[in-house]
Parts: C-alpha cells; sequence; structure tokens
C-alpha cells in the first residue's frame, strides 16, 4: 500500500495533515505502508513519524531537519566539502565589531531562518554596522539563534538556481542587470536565462549532484555563484522552493508525480495504473 499525504498525489490511501498533528490514525498508517509520500512544506513531527514507522519515504528530509536553517546548512557545507563562500556562524553580534571575523569587509549576514533576501543583510563597511541591525541580529542571539556571516563574492548580477526533483536536476540563471550584490531573486525583480554559460550549469549542477549524494537530499532548490575562477560556490539550500523558473506550479507538479512514480518503481514498490 501507497500512503500520501501531499494533496496533489493520489495513492492507495490519501491523507491530510493540514492545520493539525500527526495522530495514532496517521502511525497506523504509516505503518502499513510500504511507502509514505510527504507534502513538499512537511512539518518535522510529520517527517519523523514517517521515518519511523517506514522505510520508504519520500521525499528525504534527513538533512533538511538535521541541518536546520542557514547556520545547518553552513555545517552541512562543510561536513560534505560542498564549495561556499568563507562563511562564519556567530552567537553574538557584538563579535561583528571586533577583529573576530576570519575575513574583512564586505560581507553578507543571514538571520538563521527568512529567505527571498528578506533576512540578508549587505555589509560592505562599519558604516553598514548601524545600530539598527546589530539591535535585530542582538535580538536574535537572545532568543538562542545563530546567524551567518558570509564574505562577499561580486555575482555579476546573476545567481544560478538548480532545482531536484527526484532524479530531474532544472538549472536556470536569475538575472538582474546593474545589481552587483548576491541579492538576486523574483522579489527583486530578477528575470529567468535558461540558455547562458551552459558549461557553468554543468559544473554547477556536477556540484549539486556531490552534495545530493552526500547529503540524500532529492527535493530542493539550491542557489549557487561562482568565484573568479568559474568554480560554483553553494549559497543556501531551499526545501520549498518557487516554481516560476520551472514553468510554474503546474509544470512543477507533472515533474514531480512522475519522479515520485519513478521513484517507487526504482524501489520495487508497485505502482496502481
Amino acid at each position: 500500500m501507497i500512503l500520501s499525504f501531499h494533496p496533489c498525489i493520489v495513492a492507495d490511501e490519501n491523507r491530510i495533515c493540514a492545520g493539525r498533528k500527526p495522530d495514532h490514525q496517521d502511525q497506523a498508517a504509516m505503518r502499513r505502508a510500504a511507502a509514505v509520500i510527504l507534502p513538499q512544506g512537511c512539518p518535522q513531527d510529520l517527517y519523523h513519524m514517517a521515518r519511523g514507522c517506514c522505510r520508504h519515504v519520500f521525499p528525504n528530509y534527513d538533512a533538511r531537519f538535521a541541518y536546520p536553517g542557514k547556520t545547518g546548512q553552513a555545517r552541512l557545507f562543510e561536513r560534505c566539502g560542498a564549495p561556499c563562500p568563507p562563511t562564519a556562524v556567530l552567537t553574538d553580534a557584538r563579535d561583528l565589531t571586533s577583529a573576530r571575523l576570519p575575513f574583512d569587509f564586505p560581507y553578507m549576514v543571514k538571520l538563521d531562518w527568512g529567505g527571498e533576501g528578506r533576512t540578508t543583510f549587505p555589509v560592505s563597511g562599519r558604516a553598514d554596522l548601524d545600530r539598527r541591525l546589530l539591535d535585530v541580529l542582538q535580538s536574535e542571539c537572545a532568543k538562542g539563534r545563530a546567524f551567518v556571516v558570509q564574505r562577499f563574492v561580486p555575482c555579476g548580477g546573476r545567481v544560478l538556481r538548480v532545482a531536484v526533483i527526484g532524479g530531474q536536476r532544472f538549472s536556470y540563471w536569475r538575472t538582474l542587470p546593474g545589481n552587483g550584490g548576491q541579492l538576486v531573486g523574483l522579489r527583486q525583480g530578477a528575470g529567468i536565462d535558461r540558455h547562458a554559460d551552459p558549461r557553468l550549469q554543468r559544473a554547477a549542477v556536477d556540484a549539486v549532484d556531490a552534495l545530493c549524494r552526500c547529503a540524500a537530499i532529492d527535493l530542493a532548490g539550491f542557489d549557487l555563484i561562482f568565484d573568479d575562477r568559474h568554480h560554483p560556490l553553494f549559497l543556501e539550500i531551499n526545501y520549498f522552493f518557487g516554481r516560476y523558473g520551472l514553468g510554474g506550479s503546474a509544470a512543477f507538479y507533472r515533474i514531480l508525480k512522475r519522479e515520485v512514480l519513478n521513484w517507487l518503481r526504482n524501489r520495487g514498490i508497485e505502482v496502481p495504473e
């Protein structure tokens, strides 16, 4: 029996856990299942229940929950040898005004949570370390949250997204001409370019494949830039990523459904016609 908690993927048994905690009936269904399909925005309690009850669970979010947030991703990149800009994880905002950083200005400050650049702050010099930013960071630290500081690497106004959906890889540039920073997203007005620099795109896909093998990731969007030697550098992992660059939600769900079927077949699990 195949059990799906994904509202767009029909299986032998379908359950929806949105807006509630998983219960003993969900757990019993998981124990009966040969495979469990979870939604992209799966909460941690539902995921761990599925992993504890069933051998085959899609997507594999072990890395997402073992290495949460941007600080966790920094540790994951280090563990898997994934190249990224020089990075420091800090637990005290006062360290920014000391000589404790392993690199100098300019750099990017990233809160542990948030996406689309909302919690990322470019710091070009000491003047950018104003009281407002330091207060935000110290408030985060007071809540027990660390934050990331990453050396700024010019990206020429473009960031490459590599979307991993099962066994498929889709790469495209988000471009914002005239923007020298790393905040290049649709929220900032970036456009999509699927064709430029195919050799760089292949190099990025190879780097993503290596990280996915190390961390067993099978559903995520990866953002990368390139250093001055054209080597890919990881910026972050987005487990709940946008679909515009893939052609929209309808296109994304067609790909996802096909890849879930392939994932089931590769595990010898009978797929309903």
